[in-house]
C-alpha cells in the first residue's frame, strides 16, 4: 500500500485532469510519458477518486473513439487501462479477425502471456499515434492476470481480437507503442487505409508493400 506521501503526487495529478468536465486531452507520441512505464497501482487514488478517473478514461476512449486506453495516454503513469468494444464490424471480418463484443472492463496491474505459439498479423492504431496504421503480429492468445477496479483478481484467457486490445493497452503501461512491434513496411497513412487497405486481411497490403506475415 503507498503511503500518504507517495500517492500525493499521482492524486493530485489526477484531480487537475479531472478539474473540467468532458473528455480528457490524450497525449501523442513524443511525450515521455509513453516511454516511462507506470507504477502498480497500490492505492494511490482512494476509491471515490479512482471511479471518477475510470469514468473519464470510459468518456475519453469514447469521444475519440477508440477501443481502449490506457492511464499514459492521458499523462498519468499508473498501471491502469479500460478496454470495450462493441464490435460493429461485418461478419466477414467478425469471422477473419475474432473480432466479437468485449463489454466494458477496467484492467488494474495487468500483465499478460502468450497462450500458445498462434500468432495473428492485422493493421492496428493508437489513438497515441493519430493518422497512422501499421500491421501488428500479435499471439492469438493471450492469458491476462491481474486486478478489477474493486481489487479483485483476474485470470483470463483472450482470444481474438479482444487478445489484441489487452495486449496495445497492456503494453503502453511498460513504454511500448504499437510502432515498436510493427511491421514499419505496412506502415499507411489514414487515407492510404481508406483508399487500398480496407480488406479483413492485410494479405494484400503485404504483397504490395513488401512484408511478410507470419
Amino acid at each position: 500500500m503507498a503511503s500518504p506521501r507517495d500517492r500525493a503526487p499521482l492524486a493530485e495529478l489526477v484531480e487537475e485532469l479531472l478539474a473540467t468536465d468532458g473528455p480528457l486531452p490524450i497525449v501523442a507520441a513524443g511525450d515521455p510519458v509513453l516511454r516511462r512505464g507506470t507504477e502498480r497501482f497500490e492505492g494511490q487514488l482512494e476509491p471515490a477518486l479512482l471511479a471518477r478517473f475510470v469514468e473519464a478514461l470510459r468518456v475519453t476512449m469514447h469521444a475519440a473513439p477508440g477501443v481502449g486506453l490506457a492511464a499514459p495516454q492521458v499523462g498519468v503513469p499508473l498501471r491502469l487501462a479500460v478496454i470495450e468494444d462493441p464490435a460493429p464490424v461485418p461478419e466477414e471480418v467478425r469471422l477473419l479477425r475474432g473480432r466479437v463484443p468485449l463489454p466494458f472492463r477496467v484492467l488494474v496491474n495487468p500483465s499478460y502471456e502468450p497462450v500458445g505459439t498462434a500468432r495473428a498479423a492485422f493493421f492496428e492504431g493508437c489513438l497515441s499515434v493519430p493518422g497512422w496504421q501499421a500491421v501488428v503480429a500479435r499471439p492469438a492468445e493471450v492469458r491476462l492476470t491481474g486486478q478489477d477496479e474493486a481489487g479483485r483478481p483476474v485470470d483470463e484467457v483472450f482470444t481474438g481480437w479482444p487478445a489484441r486490445i489487452v495486449q496495445h493497452e497492456t503494453d503502453h503501461l511498460d513504454g511500448t507503442l504499437y510502432l515498436d512491434r510493427a511491421e514499419l513496411r505496412s506502415l499507411s497513412s489514414s487515407q492510404a487505409m481508406a483508399e487500398r487497405w480496407t480488406q479483413p486481411s492485410p494479405q494484400e497490403a503485404a504483397a504490395s508493400l513488401g512484408f511478410r506475415l507470419p
